[in-house]
């Protein structure tokens, strides 16, 4: 069985952030594209352009907030699969998130070395309708 290739988009504006969590990715046995965005514009326009099969996705960046995009994201009904990846893990930002159609909501700190399997297990688990 051919493996499938897993297009993921990070949007978070802390570059450092993105650059440790593609070198976990890139540990794992499978073809992960990584694509980045530190704002909502940039996210935006890199969801028009490819299709992603998983955005890990911020609360705090700069300009208009995560959750302004993850809203976004579900108004476009995008089935790409959205995981908050976030240190604002207050119950209630977790709750809101997961009523706004988040598959996941993760702490950047206490969950940060498991989101590479939760992620590849997420793009690989059904099909998805690009953005």
């Amino acid at each position: 069985m051919q493996q499938k290739d897993i297009s993921i988009l990070m949007v978070d504006d802390n570059p450092s952030f993105i650059t440790r969590m593609a070198n976990l990715f890139g540990e794992l046995n499978k073809s992960i594209f990584i694509h980045s965005a530190g704002n909502y514009d940039e996210a935006l326009k890199q969801l028009d352009s490819r299709k992603h099969d998983t955005v890990l996705l911020d609360i705090n960046l700069p300009g208009r907030s995560g959750i302004a995009l993850l809203k976004k994201i579900k108004e476009r009904n995008c089935n790409c699969k959205v995981i908050m990846l976030s240190n604002c893990s207050a119950d209630y930002y977790r709750k809101q998130c997961k009523k706004l159609g988040a598959m996941h909501f993760l702490d950047k700190t206490t969950d940060f070395d498991i989101v590479p399997s939760i992620v590849a297990d997420a793009a690989l688990s059904s099909p998805y309708v690009p953005c």
